[in-house]
């Protein structure tokens, strides 16, 4: 029993998987390029790697760290980008041919921008890996020139990357840049540190502080004065496997000073703690890559923000590629202010014994504690606990596609309610647009924005401009993140289930929640398509609906009879279950084929003309997307002589039936024949054609008659008329006819057959004596030899085989050895040659 349920738990998970895999395909998809999803992209030749973004507070101004520049773009129009100004800032020669004699590839040796911020409201501050020697530099925010003050760019190690692959994050906080990178040329020193501050501060170099990390994202919550850093590293508090990766959250306060005498320029509040992105019976999805924050509705407590981020595992053993999960601030704050792990500094090893908590690490203001609290939180900045996902779930997770980035936006709905709506970027180039139901997330849409591999992307979210920016290493793309217009019915827009669009009754348009102050039709949660569009005219006046079409929607197709036609169905969505119906028939599988696009194919015959309606189901409604009338060519028209007064119609060959006679001899073969040419003559001369009166019936095929020289089908009324006449057609008349010929010339054969043997029996049978014999017989029998057969014997036999004592009859004589008379029992000797009696 046990091997049993065990082989039946695959295919129930099989089964719990199914129904989320396909809730989570995207609904629509929308290629490059694609009319029904425009796009604004923004390319120079001379301008690469614009991967860096950075809004302005206004959001009519996007900047741009690029390779060897930084670009300000005019994004306050919609639909265009333009530049309004640019700064060229590239290594020099020598710089560049250093950089190749360190070992590094001429293609890295530029200067690539990795930090962009501002400063405040004229300047900003900007750090490139400049041919693996970090430098920074001021700029003015309005024409993007270096400051006086800047004219030879300063050293930037510590808060830029040397490698312009290696992650780092960097955040402004009062003038204060706070940033997390590596610094040394290796990149073998991780550090959080803090710039441009009369006190800059980083973390001790005692190990154990950060593992090997790659840092992804960070944010500033003024409420908590607190700015929290999201990387990924060795988790070495795991010593049951190597290697093993795990998820941080860390926190420093901005009031930080550093100790007087311990921790002197070093953080006293930093601490970090495990962040689980995990699902039940499942290991965890440990690594991250991305995160974003997101504000409270309006009116509720800052520890209702959210952090969303995506994670990946470093095993192929989770159902998923990558998952989102949740976290919310108050459940951090609740993490650090719990117990801490202790760390052993000769072994590098953690405990989590219980001791007296002398402080409690990650507070603010422990920059004035004596030396014996700052000692403690010196080897107690591990938390003990690890940070739960909302709802200790998985947001949602991608079975197929793995993701990258993400942006967040909280959303107000037609119906009042506020919906979470995240924009995620796949590594294969599709941004994929959710929203976060109870039940899950529901993929609105996929758009592609770009095709080639990258190995570095930005993305950065506008609300007040309504989009989201993608940078790549080929420009910058510019997707509205609503595209109501799309949706040409009410159905089409309820199913979309996008909290951003909404059905204007009045206007018979899918049109933008926030653009429009009436009243819109809409159902995100559930996509009731026929509660919200009742006023939308949905009853159909037939079961396929047939009254939502507009007079030009149906397709008229003109094929030829045994032609392979394939009628296509427009895939409005992926969630919709997509058939074929015919009004009058049913679609039998052994007549049609359903390929996997959802279209029809089917070879042309007079069963398969007529009308043909692609129907599709989803969230239980019903509609047709296509009509098709299939129907055949009409043959043009044939010319009337004008020297004719009257045409006689050619008539159908007859109808033959053909019996066979029991016993057919060759006698009969004649009269066959003669039935035959005379039908053919008949048919060839026009016989019945000439003879038969206008008006009057004769056979032209099975189950038709002519009435008045014209065919008119039984089975059809009054005023009905087939497509097209169907072709005279000769294939009875031809089986009769090769019929009647193969039983002839089979008789024939018979006849020749036995002619021939008779003369064969003719042939080799003895002839008939007379009495009488010939006159060798008589001599023989008065005991006279033949003149012939004299001197010749053999062994006592004459010549002829016959022996002095056989005996004459009347029948053919026989010697006594059973031989014929006239046949020899052994050849004849040669000439010349006597043989011995």
């Amino acid at each position: 029993m046990a091997q049993q349920g065990i082989a039946w738990l695959p295919m129930v998970l099989w089964a719990v998987l199914v129904p989320c895999s396909a809730w989570l395909t995207p609904r629509i998809s929308f290629p490059e390029g694609s009319p029904g999803r425009p796009l604004v992209r923004f390319h120079r030749p001379d301008v690469g790697n614009t991967t860096l973004l950075l809004l302005s507070e206004d959001g009519d101004t996007l900047f741009v760290g690029a390779r060897d520049a930084v670009i300000s773009l005019d994004v306050s129009q919609e639909g265009a980008m333009g530049i309004r100004s640019q700064l060229d800032w590239s290594p020099s020669e020598n710089d560049l041919q250093q950089c190749s004699m360190k070992g590094k590839e001429m293609m890295d040796c530029p200067n690539f921008i990795r930090v962009l911020q501002f400063l405040n409201t004229t300047h900003m501050y900007a750090c490139g890996t400049y041919a693996f020697s970090p430098r920074c530099t001021y700029m003015l925010t309005e024409n993007l020139t270096m400051t006086s003050q800047s004219s030879k760019p300063e050293e930037g190690r510590g808060r830029c990357p040397y490698d312009p692959y290696q992650r780092n994050t960097a955040i402004t906080v009062d003038g204060e840049l706070y940033t997390a990178t590596v610094a040394d040329y290796r990149g073998n020193r991780p550090v959080i540190s803090r710039h441009l501050s009369p006190v800059d501060l980083k973390l001790d170099d005692t190990l154990g502080w950060l593992e090997d990390p790659t840092f992804v994202s960070s944010s500033f919550i003024p409420s908590e004065e607190k700015i929290y850093f999201f990387f990924s590293e060795v988790g070495r508090e795991y010593d049951f496997i190597d290697k093993f990766i795990v998820s941080r959250v860390a926190q420093i306060c901005t009031s930080d000073v550093g100790g007087q005498r311990t921790l002197q320029r070093r953080w006293t509040t930093f601490a970090k703690a495990q962040l689980l992105c995990q699902a039940s019976s499942e290991l965890p999805y440990n690594v991250v890559q991305d995160i974003t924050d997101l504000p409270p509705p309006e009116g509720a407590p800052a520890d209702d923000t959210l952090f969303y981020g995506i994670f990946t595992s470093q095993w192929s053993v989770n159902s998923g590629q990558s998952a989102v999960c949740a976290f919310r601030l108050g459940d951090i704050k609740a993490t650090f202010s719990r117990n801490y792990k202790v760390l052993n500094r000769d072994t590098l090893r953690w405990s989590t014994r219980v001791q007296e908590k002398v402080a409690n690490p990650g507070e603010c203001g422990l920059h004035n504690a004596s030396d014996n609290t700052l000692r403690f939180v010196k080897d107690n900045f591990l938390a003990d606990d690890s940070v739960q996902p909302v709802g200790r779930s998985l947001t949602m997770v991608s079975h197929d596609k793995k993701y990258s980035h993400l942006a967040a936006q909280r959303v107000r709905a037609a119906n009042h309610r506020d919906y979470t709506v995240l924009f995620l970027l796949t590594d294969s180039g599709y941004l994929h647009k959710a929203v976060l139901l109870e039940q899950g997330a529901h993929i609105v849409e996929e758009v592609r924005v770009f095709e080639q591999h990258q190995s570095t992307v930005g993305m950065q979210l506008s609300v007040s401009q309504g989009v989201v920016f993608v940078g790549t290493s080929e420009g910058v793309v510019r997707v509205p993140v609503a595209n109501c217009s799309f949706y040409p019915s009410c159905a089409q827009c309820v199913l979309a289930r996008d909290p951003l669009c909404g059905w204007d009754h009045l206007g018979r348009a899918c049109v933008e929640v926030s653009a429009s102050p009436a009243s819109l039709g809409q159902d995100v949660d559930e996509g009731n398509v026929e509660q919200v569009c009742l006023t939308a005219s949905l009853s159909p006046r037939s079961r396929f609906g047939l009254d939502q079409l507009t007079t030009g929607e149906t397709v008229t197709v003109s094929v030829s009879l045994n032609e392979v036609v394939r009628l296509q169905c427009p895939g409005t969505s992926r969630h919709a279950q997509r058939t074929w119906e015919r009004p009058d028939s049913r679609i039998s599988p052994d007549l049609y084929l359903h390929p996997g696009d959802g279209s029809l194919r089917f070879v042309v015959t007079p069963a398969t003309l007529g009308k043909y309606l692609c129907l599709s189901t989803e969230n239980g409604h019903r509609q047709t997307l296509a009509v098709y009338h299939v129907r055949q060519k009409t043959a043009p028209p044939t010319p009337t002589p004008p020297a004719r007064p009257r045409t006689t119609p050619t008539p159908a060959p007859p109808t033959w039936t053909a019996t066979t006679p029991g016993g057919l001899n060759p006698a009969s073969t004649t009269g066959v024949w003669s039935k035959i040419s005379a039908e053919v003559r008949r048919h060839m001369e026009g016989v019945s054609a000439a003879s038969a009166a206008p008006g009057t019936l004769r056979p032209t095929g099975p189950g038709a008659v002519t009435l008045g020289g014209r065919p008119r089908d039984p089975g059809l009324e009054d005023g009905e008329r087939l497509p097209r006449a169907r072709a005279p057609s000769y294939l009875k008349e031809l089986v009769v006819v090769s019929v009647l010929l193969a039983l002839c010339l089979g008789l024939l054969l018979t006849v020749a057959l036995f002619a021939i043997r008779q003369r064969c029996r003719k042939r080799t049978a003895p002839q008939a004596s007379d009495g009488r014999g010939g006159p060798g017989e008589r001599e023989a029998l008065r005991g006279e030899p033949s003149p012939r057969a004299s001197g010749k014997r053999c062994n006592g036999h004459g010549a002829h085989g016959s022996q002095s004592n056989g005996q004459v009859g009347s029948a053919a004589p026989k010697g006594s050895n059973g031989h014929l008379p006239n046949t020899p029992i052994c050849p004849p000797p040669p000439c010349g040659v006597t043989p011995v009696g």
